[in-house]
């Protein structure tokens, strides 16, 4: 009987803090997925911003690396504050390199689940639902339940950015594993 390989999701992550709280949020987000995926947080804080005049045959190579490396993922996990109750601009930034050319997105058909985080008490939904309204647009399946809204996202990690308490942990576990179960079912084979 052969094993199969783990399903391969990127993690994006819409803060570019060094200390930042979803930083910490995605790292925990890996540690509790179950076992039939693996996930790569891959940096989007380096990509130019998009310019169509750019996007020649010979692109920047940070576009070009970043969409070969989302065309090999089979799902994705957005991981994002809320700036103004959107996503931050160098999120959006990362979904139109990879919207683009026209025609080429790599984005298309390939399951998504977002998980917003916090300080303050609605948890990041301004930016959740934003965020939704674009993945609409490029085609992207995007997990509807369980919700994932973390408030208070401050008061979530120790102090050596590692998850505090077990609700949360649980909750985080449960979320990820509907994530599996449902991207399982959804995505291209």
């Amino acid at each position: 009987m052969t094993k199969e390989k783990p399903m391969y999701v990127c993690v994006l992550v819409g803060s570019l803090r060094k200390a930042s709280f979803n930083g910490m949020l995605a790292n925990a987000l890996i540690s509790l997925a179950p076992s039939s995926m693996r996930l790569d947080i891959v940096e989007i804080g380096g990509l130019p911003f998009y310019n169509e005049d750019l996007d020649t045959a010979a692109p920047p190579a940070q576009w070009t690396a970043f969409r070969q490396r989302m065309k090999a993922a089979d799902a994705v996990l957005f991981v994002t504050p809320e700036y103004n109750r959107s996503v931050p601009a160098v999120l959006k930034n990362a979904l139109d390199v990879g919207s683009r050319p026209y025609g080429r997105s790599v984005w298309d058909r390939k399951p998504g689940a977002i998980v917003s985080g916090s300080p303050g008490a609605i948890g990041g939904f301004g930016a959740n639902h934003h965020l939704r309204q674009s993945l609409v647009f490029l085609n992207v399946p995007t997990l509807q339940q369980p919700e994932a809204y973390l408030g208070h996202v401050d008061k979530l990690f120790d102090e050596h950015g590692k998850l505090a308490g077990d609700g949360t942990s649980k909750f985080l576990q449960a979320f990820m594993q509907a994530f599996a179960n449902w991207a399982e079912t959804v995505r291209p084979k």
